[in-house]
């Protein structure tokens, strides 16, 4: 059983009149005329921590935002109060709230590669930080606790990375970054968005532990925002649960995961992977057909010669048809590395990628093997109607005229859940779970015979999350796809994995049928792993959903 993170001994109940240090009172937002946040009620007190959770559109990160005045533009708080040691910052003037801001209310947001400043140093950005509210502090120890906050936050060699760009870090090491500037001057409110939504469970585990002990050395209060239940269930006393705008349940973690009372909190409980949970291996595992992808010594450097960087390390592994194979690993591992030289995107260093019994050339790779990515904002262009995305794959390779490709991507957008008059519209149109949709409908374009999904479901809540994960199943089932399912939740890897392979440093350290490796793992850094998964207490009244 996973250790559960010490808390400061609170009873779960809001703080009082007198104690809170951050009081919500009737909050409401809105954008334009369309109102998202509706009377939000909650109190946090010094060494307190509270989790807000709900599925995309419930209103948890505009919550959060509004909490510093943060909404992005056509945004606005349109009544209630925010009150920070009494002072209401939803009426403060410009000024004085910058004073605030990043002094005593910081925030870590969700999605590190678009909130760091992609032309200067990771040192410079967290220079920058100290100096907003540090008064005149010597160079010199500006750069000393620059390099402090980020071996806090786990950054290794932290002083040799203060020069590095924000594209020389993994995803994971990106998100420790801007703990560290939100850190930079010991707030007494942290606002936590999806701090560790992309991260492996070891580093998620660690930096859950630093946020804990955050909150209970420093009496730093704390607000987490998250998809994920058992990250709330790990580091928060308290859980307030919002759905369309409206917060309606909140109450002890504890107590609202074991009992809750409203049905959406059950509904959202009901749709957790869980790591006891059984994996398809155990139903339906693969007959002995023989393996449509094999890799052997598959080995990727960067870098120049003085100082090559080795991401893969004499990779062997393979993909039967019908087949889905979970690769786990922890940030830097190598993962999305391998992804991409399976798709061509990357000309592998050493090594062979042998498809269908052929060595597997760019032009091939690009047709037969397909990637889901990870982020459905980032991967689709804002610029190009869904249609002409779905009809990318067509054009590049040249398939069919222009009214069968029209034909084609109704028969696509259909076939993953979506209307095919969703063809004319934007990308920004769609939620999260949606736009995955749409990566997964352009993947299958080209009829490709192997989807590579790297980390598809990551940045999705739980209920959008299991909608994908049994689309792509059925999608598997209809198609006959072999599937390459990366992703660094081991729950979500056992649920739909037949088999899984674990990567370490570049190497694959173990693998085999999915409930062996999860209930018998023979690696320690799989055992490792395994004991890092946040967990859910038992919940009494799941079956009653």
């Amino acid at each position: 059983m996973t250790e559960l993170i010490t808390r400061p001994p609170l009873d779960g109940r809001p703080a009082s009149a007198t104690a809170a240090l951050l009081r919500v009172r009737g909050l409401h937002a809105a954008f334009g005329e369309r109102t998202v946040v509706r009377g939000v009620d909650f109190a946090l007190g010094a060494g307190e921590s509270l989790g807000i959770v709900g599925e995309s559109g419930s209103g948890k990160s505009t919550t959060a935002l509004a909490l510093l005045r943060m909404l992005p533009a056509g945004g606005r708080i349109t009544g209630g109060s925010v009150e920070l040691d009494g002072r209401d910052l939803a009426g403060l003037p410009e000024e004085a709230l910058r004073a605030v801001r990043g002094k005593r209310i910081a925030m870590i947001f969700q999605d590190p590669m678009s909130s760091l400043n992609p032309v200067l140093s990771v040192g410079r950005q967290l220079d920058e930080a100290l100096r907003a509210h540090g008064g005149r502090r010597p160079r010199a120890e500006r750069a000393a606790r620059a390099a402090e906050l980020l071996e806090l936050v786990g950054v290794p060699k932290a002083a040799s990375r203060l020069g590095d760009f924000p594209h020389r870090f993994s995803g994971g090491q990106r998100q420790r970054i801007m703990i560290a500037l939100a850190l930079a001057h010991d707030a007494q409110v942290l606002v936590a968005d999806e701090p560790t939504t992309a991260l492996d469970p070891t580093v998620q585990r660690q930096i859950l532990r630093l946020l804990a002990r955050i909150n209970r050395e420093r009496g730093t209060a704390l607000v987490v925002i998250s998809h994920d239940l058992g990250v709330i269930a790990e580091t928060c006393s308290r859980l307030l649960v919002m759905r369309d705008g409206e917060v309606v349940e909140q109450g002890p973690t504890e107590r609202l995961l074991t009992d809750p009372q409203h049905s959406y909190t059950k509904s959202l409980l009901t749709a957790v992977p869980r790591l006891d949970a059984p994996s398809r291996s155990a139903a339906n595992s693969t007959p002995g057909t023989e393996p449509l992808l094999v890799v052997k010594g598959l080995a990727k450097e960067y870098g120049p010669r003085r100082r090559r960087t080795t991401a893969l390390e004499s990779v062997d592994l393979e993909l039967h048809p019908g087949e889905t194979l979970g690769l786990v690993g922890e940030s830097g591992s190598g993962k999305s590395t391998l992804a991409r030289a399976l798709v061509g995107a990357h000309a592998p260093s050493a090594g062979s990628v042998v498809f269908d019994g052929e060595p597997l050339l760019g032009g091939r790779a690009r047709r037969e093997i397909q990637m889901v990515f990870q982020d459905p904002y980032a991967s689709l262009n804002p610029r190009l109607t869904v249609g002409r995305i779905v009809a990318e794959p067509l054009i590049a390779h040249r398939i069919g005229d222009r009214e069968q490709r029209r034909a084609r991507v109704a028969e696509l957008l259909e076939q993953v859940g979506l209307e095919a008059s969703a063809a004319d519209r934007s990308p920004r149109e769609f939620s999260g779970g949606q736009r995955q949709r749409i990566g997964i409908a352009r993947a299958l374009a080209p009829q490709p015979r192997v989807l590579v999904c790297d980390e598809p479901v990551s940045a999705l809540d739980v209920s959008i999350q299991a909608q994908v994960i049994d689309l792509l199943a059925r999608l598997q089932r209809e198609l006959g796809l072999a599937v390459l399912f990366i992703a660094h939740d081991l729950a979500v890897v056992r649920q739909v994995s037949h088999r899984i392979a674990v990567l370490h440093q570049g190497r694959i350290v173990e693998s085999g049928p999915a409930d062996r490796v999860v209930t018998a793992p023979e690696h320690p850094y799989t055992a490792e792993l395994l004991a890092a998964v946040p967990s859910l207490p038992t919940t009494t009244s799941r079956s009653r959903a």
